[in-house]
């Protein structure tokens, strides 16, 4: 089968930052399934292991990543009881892992795979299942928000109209009826936000300041999915007494958690791998998430981030999609169609 992977951290715009090659497709066992990729989409955490993993080093073999997919299972382990050959699947895959989603074909366990949508495109789908997993287990399992008690609360995005706010703005506002405040720069970014359904949108280089203009002294949350150094200061001081912080921004510097004292605040990471990666009791959880998402875009009560589709599984278009993502600009989801 086709893959694409590299051998050494290299930037983008060299010449073997990525290798095309061929390598034996795997065969499923115990709750694997064998799925032939259709879409894939890129994220943040690509190009951050492309630039880190294998700094200094040349590897024997290309590693090959990708961390969201969507396709047609062909074939089933022994002990899979969720899913059958023919079945279209979405998910967000696992960390720690060999062998991802830039393949042909890729196993992956049952238990973190979703029945995708029916009613989107298998492009759309594929924009959705890792930052989707992470808005809803930061949202609903480590910060354990509910509409019941929470409607009307407010809620401040730090990085409105990336893939994970861009899900984070949806589901803040039609599952929880919160008052979605998102942070955006540009025009575009700011368009972005507000079809998506934020009430407000304000600008991230004079946050407290636009908070303030727009009536917001202190708020009820807030989430940072862009630089939890950058903002620590700020966010500590606009959140309420006994309000609640998310994160899932790597921290460069230590985060001083002690002025969270004064306030009894509380603070939550998120990182939707933690499941696979340490196979949690729980990790079916995330067959359960994703079909709950799957039904809401089937339903019209959320819509996917694809912003931006590729056409054809090729390095050159692998490359920019990095490119993209690198530049931080990128709003919504970058999709790879197979």
């Amino acid at each position: 089968m086709k893959a694409i992977g590299f051998k050494s951290s290299l930037p983008v715009d060299e010449t073997e930052s990525f290798i095309l090659f061929e390598t034996p497709t795997p065969v499923p066992t115990g709750h694997d399934l064998l799925v032939k990729v259709q879409a894939a989409s890129v994220n943040p955490v690509d190009y951050k292991i492309r630039q880190n993993s294998l700094k200094d080093q040349v590897a024997a073999e290309p590693k090959v990543i990708g961390w969201d997919a969507a396709g047609i299972v062909e074939a089933v382990g022994e002990e899979v009881t969720l899913f059958k050959k023919g079945d279209y699947v979405y998910y967000a895959g696992d960390y720690t892992r060999a062998g991802g989603a830039n393949q042909e074909y890729q196993l992956i366990d049952e238990r973190i795979v979703g029945f995708a949508p029916t009613k989107v495109t298998l492009e759309e789908a594929a924009a959705m299942p890792l930052t989707a997993l992470t808005a809803y287990e930061l949202l609903f399992d480590r910060m354990r928000l509910s509409k019941e008690k929470d409607a009307g609360k407010s809620i401040l995005i730090i990085g409105g109209a990336g893939g994970v706010g861009s899900v984070t703005i949806q589901l803040a506002k039609k599952l929880l009826g919160l008052r979605v405040i998102a942070t955006a720069s540009r025009p575009e970014s700011v368009e972005w936000c507000k079809n998506l359904g934020a009430d407000v949108v304000v600008n991230h280089r004079n946050l407290e300041q636009e908070l303030n203009a727009n009536g917001y002294t202190e708020l009820d949350f807030i989430v940072d999915f862009v630089d939890l150094n950058q903002y620590w200061d700020v966010i500590v001081k606009l959140i309420k007494p006994q309000g609640q912080i998310g994160a899932i921004s790597d921290a460069k510097a230590p985060v001083d958690l002690r002025p969270l004292k004064r306030k009894s605040l509380s603070f939550h990471w998120e990182l939707m791998f933690t499941r696979p990666m340490f196979n949690t009791a729980d990790m079916i959880a995330q067959h359960h998430i994703l079909n709950k998402i799957a039904a809401l875009l089937d339903d019209g009560t959320i819509r996917s981030t694809l912003n931006t589709t590729l056409q054809s599984f090729t390095v050159e278009n692998l490359k920019a999609a990095h490119r993209m993502l690198e530049s931080g600009t990128a709003i919504g989801k970058v999709v790879i169609k197979y």
